[in-house]
């Protein structure tokens, strides 16, 4: 029987009944880096991307089942005792702290949705640099990865919050690793990415701004829109697990559907559709009102009531 391992070199792979050299490289290109990967997946989707047989598929995900590590049951108390380790992330804004139960959760994927203008990647930058300060001052003593969709990433707006919180903006800059992402195959390699650099980096945010923009211009009409849905749920779930290995916030930013006629209808529904919406821990709509005041409204979470919160974008950056 193959060990459990976590993270598989080829050679690993190979060690699957059914898979050779070419089959395993196949794998690891499609980004089947670990064994629960492959023991979820169906055999016809593992079939058609190594170009193997059903039956041989069916063979190498059974195989991988026994030898993942899926886990088992646990009773509650030490479901409780886990919670306890979730850290807290402030957004600078107590009223939106108290919105989110204290703050963003680790281990967990919030999404702040809305409009262009909205203020997501202004709340993007300020959970960026409150990551870095010390846990005692409302941020996750860590550093940052933000894979970033539409070249929206400004280091001056770091600089500017850095130093309205009164903190080296270089030594902040420091601890802030981004990435483009130039189209979804790319935004998902990116997350795969992310989890190797966890392993060596105290990463405690991992921010995809934003996460839909590429998967709605890839797939567009109703005939792409099942494909759409299945990609963007493996993306989540990678997302999920980069969560749960190093016990980090996942932020993720999404717009809105702006046009009536659109499949969803409504403009202050955000894209994703049920994937993302039963994916997303806590959701938050973002929306503009005078001057430089956004309301926030969470809308969705497994614990908490729903609310609304306003907070004000200033140079310093964000505030109550």
């Amino acid at each position: 029987m193959v060990k459990p391992v976590d993270n598989m070199s080829k050679d690993n792979i190979e060690e699957l009944p059914g898979v050779g050299p070419a089959t395993a490289e196949k794998l690891i290109e499609a980004g089947y880096n670990d064994l629960m990967a492959i023991a979820v997946e169906s055999p016809r989707v593992l079939s058609d991307v190594a170009e193997i047989g059903e039956a041989t598929a069916a063979k190498i995900i059974n195989a991988a089942k026994s030898a993942a590590d899926i886990g088992g049951f646990e009773t509650g108390d030490l479901v409780l005792e886990k919670r306890k380790q979730i850290g807290r992330l402030t957004t600078s804004s107590k009223a939106l702290d108290n919105l989110l139960g204290g703050g963003v959760e680790t281990r967990s994927i919030t999404e702040f949705f809305g409009e262009f203008g909205s203020g997501k990647t202004q709340l993007v930058h300020q959970l960026a640099v409150n990551t870095t300060r010390p846990l005692d001052e409302g941020g996750l003593d860590g550093d940052v990865i933000i894979i970033d969709t539409e070249n929206s990433f400004r280091p001056e707006r770091i600089i500017q919050m850095s130093e309205g919180k009164g903190i080296d903006p270089e030594e902040v800059l420091k601890r802030i690793k981004v990435a483009r992402a130039y189209n979804t195959h790319h935004q998902m390699l990116l997350a795969e990415k992310a989890l190797e650099m966890g392993e060596d980096d105290k990463v405690r945010l991992l921010v995809v701004d934003s996460l839909t923009s590429h998967f709605r211009a890839e797939y567009v009409g109703r005939g792409a829109l099942a494909e759409r849905q299945q990609t963007l749920n493996k993306h989540l779930h990678k997302l999920l697990r980069f969560a749960d290995r190093f016990n980090a916030a996942i932020i993720v930013t999404n717009q809105v559907s702006a046009n009536p006629d659109q499949f969803f209808g409504d403009p202050t529904k955000p894209i994703g559709g049920h994937i993302l919406g039963h994916t997303a821990t806590f959701r938050i709509y973002l929306r503009k009102s005078k001057k430089n005041k956004r309301i926030a409204r969470l809308v969705d979470s497994p614990n908490l009531p729903d609310g609304e919160a306003v907070i004000v974008i200033k140079e310093e950056g964000i505030e109550d």
